[in-house]
């Protein structure tokens, strides 16, 4: 399983707006040029996030996006599923996927394990905890060549 780069720059959106908080809404061109991400890229983004409740537009002069709660209300799966979908490596690894050989595939287990898995970090994790992570990361929110 991969997360797509919409699912990856969702993260670094949400992240970016939660550590600018207290500055009020966040342009996407400011994300952008913080982020080196294209602005045009980040529209796509910001639109399912908004269907999904995660952040509301602020339009007009200073306008922007801002969080709808608190970062630490805000889980990674939260922020990842209306992007990426479910995260099950398989469909039958999923509550209402089926697949006709499951009564005799030994393998069906093992997708269920690594959903459940990825599921307990995607959901045990909040945006607070990443934004947290990012203070004390080595680069500090600056954009550079870390590994």
């Amino acid at each position: 399983m991969k997360i797509s780069t919409k699912g990856r720059y969702a993260l670094r959106l949400m992240v970016d707006i939660a550590q600018h908080i207290d500055d009020g809404p966040v342009s996407l061109r400011d994300v952008a040029r913080r982020q080196q991400l294209s602005d045009k890229y980040l529209e796509q983004i910001v639109t399912p996030l908004s269907r999904a409740g995660l952040v509301r537009s602020v339009r007009g002069a200073g306008g922007g996006y801002l969080l709808t709660r608190r970062p630490e209300e805000y889980s990674v799966g939260d922020i990842l599923r209306p992007l990426e979908g479910d995260l099950a490596p398989v469909e039958c690894a999923t509550d209402d996927g089926y697949c006709e050989h499951s009564c005799d595939c030994v393998t069906v287990e093992l997708w269920q394990d690594i959903h459940k898995a990825v599921s307990a970090v995607v959901d045990g994790t909040t945006l607070a905890d990443l934004v947290e992570r990012q203070q004390k990361h080595h680069c500090k929110g600056e954009p550079t060549a870390c590994p």
